[in-house]
Parts: C-alpha cells; sequence; structure tokens
C-alpha cells in the first residue's frame, strides 16, 4: 500500500524480521499503524474497510464454508473476520514471518481481537506457497490471500502468478472461492497491478469479480479479486439476510453491508475498460511489481 503521510505520537517498535522491517506506531490521523518495509499496511482507524471487504465478500459467496485458508495475514484482523461467521470449523493462517506475527499479537491487540487463541485457529509459521504445495488435508471452502503488494525482492510476488492461481485451484474444493488483495485500484494506479491481477486471475479461474474499496490510510482505492471454478452467485438482495443469518455478532461490521456490497462490485467505468483492455498476464517468468 502507498500510505499517506501523518504525525507519528509512539513508536512502539521498530525491528528488522528476516524477511522485512516491521515498525508499529501510533499516528494523529489513524492511531496505531504496522508499517512493513516502510509502507502502511494496517492502521487502527480504517483496517476493518479492508479487512472486512476481503474477508466477506468471499466468505458469503461460499454457501458453507467451514476450511478455510489464510495466506499471509500477520496482524490477526482477516482471521478475526473469518471466525465471525458460525459456519468455520477451522481457519489455517500461513505467514511466513513469525517475528512479525508475535510484535502483531503483542502490539495490535485490537486487531486480532483474541483470534489467534480461537479453538478454531491453526496458525502456521512458514511460506504459503510451500506449505500449500506440501499441504495434503482437506481442501478448502474458501482461500484468502491476504498478502503485502508484489515489490521486487519481496516475500509475496510469486503469489499472484498464473501458476500459483492454476495450483490454488487444486487446494479448492470443488465449489471453492479464492480472493486475494490486488493492489492499488485508483484512477492512476490501477494500472501498476490490479487491472493484470484480474487478467491473470481470469486466465487461472473460469468465474472472477473484481472489486474495489477506498481505504484512506493507504491513500488509495484498493482492489479485491474473487475467483471460482463455478459460477459466482449473484449475491444482491441477499447480503443482509446473510450477515443476520451467519455473522455471530453482526453489529460488529463496520463497513460490509448490502450497500456496501454493491457499490464494491459496481466498478467504474474506467476500470471495466482497463480491466477488458488488459493483456498482461503474471508469470514466474514476467512478474509485476508496485512502483
Amino acid at each position: 500500500s502507498t500510505g499517506v503521510n501523518t504525525a507519528v505520537t509512539t513508536y512502539h517498535h521498530n525491528m528488522k524480521s528476516e524477511f522485512q522491517e516491521v515498525e508499529i506506531l501510533d499516528t494523529v490521523a489513524f492511531g496505531k499503524c504496522l508499517i512493513l518495509d516502510g509502507k502502511m499496511q494496517s492502521a487502527a482507524a480504517d483496517e476493518f474497510v479492508y479487512h472486512e471487504s476481503l474477508v466477506h465478500t468471499a466468505m458469503l459467496s461460499h454457501p458453507n464454508p467451514k476450511n478455510v485458508f489464510i495466506g499471509g495475514g500477520g496482524e490477526g484482523a482477516t482471521l478475526r473476520e473469518i471466525l465471525r461467521h458460525k459456519t468455520v470449523e477451522k481457519c489455517t493462517m500461513v505467514d511466513i514471518d513469525g517475528q512479525a506475527v508475535d510484535y502483531c499479537k503483542e502490539h495490535l491487540k485490537s486487531h486480532h481481537d483474541g483470534a489467534f487463541d480461537d479453538p478454531r485457529t491453526e496458525l502456521v509459521i512458514d511460506d504459503a506457497k510451500g506449505w500449500l504445495e506440501r499441504y495434503d488435508g482437506p481442501k478448502f471452502d474458501v482461500m484468502v490471500m491476504d498478502l503485502a503488494d508484489p515489490v521486487d525482492d519481496g516475500p509475496c510476488y510469486l503469489l499472484y502468478t498464473v501458476k500459483f492461481y492454476e495450483f490454488c485451484k487444486t487446494r479448492l474444493a470443488d465449489d471453492g472461492i479464492l480472493i486475494t488483495q490486488s493492489g492499488p485500484a485508483g484512477l492512476f494506479s490501477a494500472d501498476q497491478v490490479f487491472s493484470a491481477i484480474a487478467c491473470t486471475l481470469q486466465k487461472a479461474f473460469s468465474s472472477v469479480q473484481m472489486a474495489v474499496s477506498h481505504v484512506p490510510s493507504f491513500g488509495d482505492v484498493y482492489g479485491f479479486g474473487l475467483a471460482a471454478n463455478s459460477a459466482l452467485p449473484d449475491l444482491s438482495g441477499k447480503i443482509d439476510a446473510l450477515i443476520a443469518e451467519r455473522i455471530s455478532d453482526p453489529s460488529k461490521l463496520r463497513y460490509f453491508d448490502e450497500e456496501t456490497y454493491l457499490h464494491m462490485t459496481h466498478l467504474p467505468k474506467y476500470l471495466r475498460t482497463m480491466i477488458a483492455n488488459e493483456k498482461r498476464l503474471i508469470t514466474e517468468e514476467t512478474p509485476l511489481f508496485i512502483n
């Protein structure tokens, strides 16, 4: 994420893990924030916008998600949102950076809200790609790729490729759904990776729906790519009833509802045109990186 400038009031932590520089600090505008390699990843004031968008769009598109996978998800907020769903029996979160996860557990308690202690949670410190390749357990109903943006020499850029998405299909149940954060999707930023991720998902999956939400602390609109082998359901007019039925405490949702879902999934014309005209496929040989 690009982030915006804001005054800092307190530095809680600044360390270099094996994989990235990790900072946790308090800001005037956005409260407590997680910064990775100098880029805003999650801010207390508006993280719910990003995490509710990422999670509930996918979870409510599945009829009965019981077994869920998270790729990345360091601070635990994606896990928190998944565990709001009463159908969930197990959620496996695989993040490569155990040091970053530990610091988030300690310093970002409002982000994870105790989700790491939920008996349905299995936390694995490993490379998500390698772990999935070795995994031979039950297939996943929903896979949520809560990854850092693809940057050169970063840990995540190979998790945005045709090869990886096609491999994910082998770990999804027949009616399984994958969602990935898809980078900035603003008028001047969507051509970095958002439209190419859409094109890449369309190459790997038979059904793809792109969505966007404005995340103020990221300083931009951000994208999400929903994908499945079978037709994605039309949830128009059904979201609020699904939330009431399936979320343990609907009042906890601060962003996602019927109107928000419709806004997220009805893209402006410039984005629809950009996706329709996009020819770039992200491959291991031709990766794309955020500027």
